[in-house]
């Protein structure tokens, strides 16, 4: 355990002297794999889907502010849609701004959160981030967890309809917008997905918020269990085919990644809380002063052997 916090005393230490490196180089990765995964569920303009191409408009949001990545992100999305089917562009377009706009008034800081949603979904590991968000964020994070949920669901559709938009070519304009639109809004699994991971960020941030010993452990295991339990239930009542299995691993990990996520944290230590109890002229006050378990960098000591020292002194005993 002492080597873990050692390590993570020194990874702390390693990003406060170096964060203005190290922040640029985490924007070119998360936005270079974000545009290469839209490249590979769409590609359907050439002219944007070269690794060259990526590669300068990464090395852009690498400079830039995070919203930067989620509006090149959709840049690159609609991009792809209007070179494969118009009525797609428009409603998939006309969905990104209305959840852009709810993103920026609810919780313009989660930009993380809105970027890595889809990328979790491919991973079978989206249950990660309602957990992670209710230990680090608020009840209104929940929004931007929907409008990547959203904007997931969305491009699976399109990805997994594309036969049939194809043999519509030859339909009228509004039959193709029906098509996209009821696709869209009549997803049970996106709606009972969205329900879920609500459920779980409101749930898991008012547990680990209660004053009890192992608060952020219990909502993380309660918010792992009530995830399972709605998708489930959802399951039951309108029939959505949930793999269990994968709901069930996809928690696990979740869960440990949580756990990750914690120690990084919130790592205390339980076993040396104090309750503490003072007042003034109005009030009394009643402290749980819970400590936090950390450790020193051990100091290394170099011990220095003057080699010249000991030539003088054997050259005078030889003397003698």
């Amino acid at each position: 355990m002492t080597g873990l916090l050692v390590a993570k005393q020194i990874l702390v230490t390693l990003y406060s002297k170096y964060e203005v490196y190290i922040t640029p180089i985490l924007k070119f990765i998360l936005a270079l794999i974000t545009l290469l995964m839209i490249n590979s569920r769409l590609g359907y303009m050439d002219s944007i889907d070269k690794m060259t191409v990526v590669l300068i408009v990464a090395l852009m949001c690498s400079f830039m502010p995070m919203n930067f990545i989620v509006v090149m992100a959709a840049l690159f999305v609609m991009l792809h849609l209007y070179a494969f089917n118009l009525e797609c562009t428009i409603v998939l377009g006309a969905g990104f701004l209305l959840m852009f706009l709810l993103y920026l008034r609810f919780s313009p800081k989660d930009t993380l959160v809105v970027l890595l949603m889809p990328i979790c979904f491919l991973l079978k590991i989206p249950y990660v981030i309602p957990l992670a968000m209710g230990l680090i964020g608020s009840p209104v994070s929940a929004v931007s967890i929907a409008c990547g949920t959203i904007a997931y669901y969305m491009l699976h559709f399109v990805t997994e309809n594309v036969t049939a938009i194809l043999v519509m070519d030859g339909e009228e304009m509004t039959v193709k917008f029906k098509f996209v639109v009821d696709g869209i809004l009549h997803n049970r699994d996106m709606v009972i997905t969205i329900v879920a991971f609500a459920v779980t960020v409101v749930l898991v941030y008012l547990i680990r918020r209660l004053s009890i010993d192992y608060a952020w452990t219990i909502a993380m295991a309660a918010g792992a269990v009530v995830n399972i339990t709605v998708l489930l239930v959802g399951d039951l009542m309108f029939d959505t085919n949930v793999a269990l299995l994968e709901v069930v691993l996809g928690n696990i990990l979740s869960l440990l990644l949580a756990v990750v996520l914690q120690f990084f944290v919130f790592n205390v230590d339980y076993s040396r809380t104090e309750k503490v109890q003072f007042e003034d002229d109005e009030y009394y006050y009643y402290v749980k002063a819970v400590p936090k378990i950390s450790v020193a960098r051990p100091e290394k000591q170099v011990k220095q052997i003057n080699s010249q020292k000991g030539r003088s002194v054997s050259r005078s005993r030889s003397a003698r």
